[in-house]
């Protein structure tokens, strides 16, 4: 049981948006590095990246897809 990098989004808000929507479905993330791009106002972009099970990868990408969709 490990963890991927399913994406990496610029700022926490989209990032723990996306986790919601993935858990919602119910497919387990969270998000490493939401603390360090606590200073976006002066410019400095660390990525948040949302992590999920690799058994559930698949199944997330899918969900992905589906969301951009929407």
């Amino acid at each position: 049981m490990a963890l991927v990098e399913l994406v990496r989004l610029p700022n926490g808000a989209e990032a723990e948006l996306l986790r919601g929507r993935l858990e919602s479905a119910g497919v387990h993330a969270v998000c490493f590095d939401a603390g360090m791009n606590i200073a976006e106002s002066v410019g400095l972009l660390i990525p948040v990246r949302v992590m999920v099970l690799d058994e559930d990868e698949e199944e997330a990408r899918a969900l992905l897809v589906e969301f951009d969709a929407a």
